[in-house]
């Protein structure tokens, strides 16, 4: 990642934090519009897993500065994601329902650089998550 494109993810991230709750409705919805059968490994309250999704978001766009520090965090996420019944070709799903989720809640802030820096930072943090998980198995 290059320094401009940290830039683009923050200033972006930053005007989608004040609409967390309904960021993350639109999300949950593109996903499960995208694959049904993710459906159920959601059991709990959608509007706490919301919450729990924009805060690690928040956590990972905030560590973009220094990524090392935040992959050890990331590789236990994908390691108990496993435990969930994530899958990696789920990886690609919930990474074009990120996108989808950014542009609409963005509009025509979200430039093709914008949409390439978000790209970017979730496969690499989707390979890492990925890997970890393999590894652990």
């Amino acid at each position: 990642m290059t320094p401009d494109q940290i830039v683009l993810i923050k200033n972006s991230w930053a005007q989608v934090a004040p609409i967390s709750a309904q960021a993350a409705e639109l999300f949950y919805t593109r996903l499960f519009e995208l694959d049904p059968s993710l459906r159920p490994l959601f059991n709990g309250d959608m509007e706490v897993q919301g919450q729990k999704l924009m805060r690690m978001i928040g956590v990972a766009v905030n560590g973009l500065d220094r990524l090392p520090d935040i992959v050890p965090a990331v590789q236990e996420l994908g390691v108990r994601h496993v435990a969930y019944g994530v899958k990696d070709e789920h990886y690609d799903t919930v990474g074009a329902a990120l996108l989808w989720t950014l542009k609409t809640g963005l509009g025509d802030a979200f430039t093709e650089a914008t949409r390439e820096a978000w790209s970017e930072v979730y496969g690499l943090l989707a390979d890492t998550m990925k890997a970890a998980a393999a590894e652990a198995a």
